[in-house]
């Protein structure tokens, strides 16, 4: 049987837990316990006084973390929560209107050069970003300034800016000239 292992991530606050099977299909945030609704594991992880965010993809989870408490007491007590979570067979989501809705599939509405930033960073950089426990999502644009938001391990990491100026910027304005630079919304 394959067991949910743990690791760190950039972020000091967030670790790893990649999970032998797959959980959902789309990433998921949820930044409190009210949103964790529409997920049984994530709301038993927020049953914990110390969660900030839990942040669920196809094959991982990741957590953050309250400065408090630090993650030698914590890494293997939640490690064992998850894994008794699939071991028992029981459902990551509840609620598929939710999953819907926090999608950030293409919209038949957005303009052309909205669907192509959306695919390149649902397909390129979102990819990158879930390998440390992290997310990107599309905001918008206004001028020649792309605006996103970064989730999970990304969302509050030391490295962020780096991570949004030398990563996700120079590959947004290699490939849409339109573009001079990406912003946090």
């Amino acid at each position: 049987m394959h067991k949910v292992t743990f690791s760190i991530t950039p972020n000091p606050r967030t670790y790893l837990f990649t999970l032998p099977q797959t959980g959902i299909q789309n990433m998921l945030e949820f930044c409190d316990s009210f949103e964790a609704d529409a997920s049984p594991l994530a709301k038993k992880i927020f049953g914990f006084p110390w969660t900030e965010k839990v942040l669920m993809g196809a094959n991982f989870i990741s957590v953050t973390k309250q400065d408090w408490v630090e993650w030698d007491i914590l890494a293997e007590p939640l490690s064992n929560l998850i894994q008794e979570h699939v071991d028992m067979n029981m459902p990551f989501l509840v609620n598929t209107q939710s999953q819907k809705a926090l999608d950030e599939g293409i919209d038949p509405s957005d303009s052309e050069l909205v669907k192509k930033i959306k695919k390149v960073l649902s397909r390129e950089i979102r990819p990158v970003l879930a390998l440390d426990g992290g997310d990107v999502k599309f905001v918008g644009i206004e001028g020649e300034i792309l605006y996103v938001s970064l989730k999970g391990a990304c969302s509050s990491c030391p490295s962020s800016r780096v991570t949004l100026k030398q990563g996700i910027e120079v590959r947004i304005k290699e490939l849409f000239s339109e573009i001079k630079a990406v912003e946090m919304a």
